[in-house]
């Protein structure tokens, strides 16, 4: 199976533009964990993904849950891509009154599956829900990130030796291997070691990509569909603040209220994806 990475690239970097573009006109935000999934999303709404944005409780859809919340602005980029609502509701990203809260919230945004935030939760409801496919013998997919940090709860690692108990070869999970959560480094704070020997021990069918490339994500996905009877998890080696040289390299990058060499470095960034986008960038 083949398919157009130029159309993905271009996806991608429209993404990229309006979610800079939401956290710069809100004046603050995660900007790390929400750049480092964007090419994960890209090819999963862009390409994977079963979905219908004029429908978006379809039954036989695939479900998405982003169980590291905090990435909900690229999320709502994504969304607003693909037609689930109109672009201008990114610049009301959590101001009073919106339906995009700073973490997703299955009750007001149209596209959500499970309202997350609270780490550790969200892959619990994911095996939950591809758990409910299986028994009722339907083939929709379950496809859920969580963060490399919110691995250190012990709640994330109950729900994985379940998945792999009951077969659930129709989850995905992609662990955002970024190496940094909100108080630091991974290494420093809780030692992750190897995630690919860890989720294979915990009985996964496991490969560990580039998560910048989206060939790479592309191709681990197709694979993991070939197998046919443990779940799927996909390491994504990527970096926070992904896309973004400037965001890549500051130090305290997770939670960004911006300074003024950030807004500056920002709205360059925004300003060169907007030229190769031919978008509007005063807005």
């Amino acid at each position: 199976m083949s398919f157009n990475l130029q159309k993905i690239e271009e996806f991608r970097d429209e993404i990229r533009f309006l979610t800079l573009k939401e956290l710069y006109n809100l004046g603050f935000g995660h900007y790390g964990g929400s750049l480092s999934i964007i090419e994960t999303l890209a090819v999963l709404y862009g390409e994977v993904m079963k979905v219908d944005p004029k429908n978006p409780t379809w039954q036989k859809r695939d479900y998405f849950i982003l169980s590291k919340g905090h990435g909900g602005p690229g999320l709502y980029a994504t969304l607003a891509l693909k037609g689930y609502f109109a672009e201008e509701v990114l610049y009301t990203l959590n101001q009073n009154g919106t339906t995009l809260p700073s973490h997703p919230d299955r009750n007001l945004t149209p596209g959500i599956d499970m309202t997350t935030g609270s780490l550790g939760q969200g892959i619990s409801a994911a095996v939950g829900v591809a758990l409910s496919h299986k028994l009722s013998e339907m083939d929709n997919y379950t496809y859920c990130i969580v963060g490399d940090g919110e691995l250190n709860e012990g709640q994330c690692w109950e729900a994985l030796q379940f998945a792999a108990h009951h077969k659930l070869n129709n989850l995905f999970v992609f662990v955002d291997d970024n190496k940094k959560q909100l108080d630091g480094l991974t290494k420093d704070i809780i030692d992750p070691l190897d995630f690919v020997e860890k989720f294979k021990a915990f009985g996964f069918y496991t490969l560990k990509v580039n998560g910048k490339s989206i060939e790479q994500i592309y191709d681990s996905i197709m694979k993991g569909k070939s197998q046919s009877d443990k779940p799927i998890a996909i390491i994504l080696d990527t970096v926070k603040g992904q896309g973004v040289k400037y965001l890549e390299e500051k130090v305290d990058n997770h939670h960004i209220r911006p300074n003024q060499a950030d807004e500056e470095a920002i709205l360059e960034a925004i300003t060169e994806l907007g030229y190769k986008l031919g978008r509007v960038v005063n807005s």
